[in-house]
């Protein structure tokens, strides 16, 4: 250590020690960094949800499960995630006939009705991404609504037997 007077006082500089610092401060910084980066990137993991399904009944025999490109006459009751009810097929009795897996409903259907069997009930729990997005489906479906879905597979129509 090289020591300096100035004034009357006796001051210590390390000509090494400011150097140390500022590779200590470097690497600190760097760290920082990288903790902030994944927490960025969990945060984002975090905002995409994913799909879920639960099954809530089986049936014992399953001749044919959906495949894209099936029509399934569906019943289905739609629930934001607070509880309230947007729409249902229930009713009416009147099933809801699409084609699976064409683009004609949400992406969260045509992904959670695939390898279905007739007779089998399912709860999905859709997140907006896979729903109706930020846009929202006004006035009942607000912008990044989580959409829940009750939904029972009446009947499988194979592309061949049309």
């Amino acid at each position: 250590m090289t020591r300096l007077r100035t004034g009357g006082s006796t001051t210590g500089v390390d000509s090494g020690g400011a150097a140390r610092r500022d590779m200590r401060l470097s690497w600190v910084l760097t760290v920082l960094s990288i903790c902030l980066s994944a927490l960025a990137t969990a945060a984002g993991a975090e905002g995409k949800r994913k799909l879920q399904i639960g099954v809530k009944k089986r049936v014992d025999h399953c001749p044919i499960k959906s495949r894209k490109g099936d029509v399934l006459h569906m019943h289905y009751t739609g629930k934001l995630e607070d509880g309230t009810e947007f729409d249902s097929s229930l009713p009416q009795n009147q099933p809801f006939v699409f084609s699976l897996g064409t683009g004609q409903v949400i992406k969260g259907w045509d992904q959670g009705l695939l390898g279905m069997c007739e007779g089998e009930k399912r709860k999905l729990v859709i997140p907006s991404e896979l729903g109706y997005g930020e846009r929202g489906a006004p006035p009942k479906i607000p912008g990044g609504a989580t959409l829940v879905f009750e939904v029972e597979l009446l009947k499988i129509e194979r592309r061949s037997e049309l």
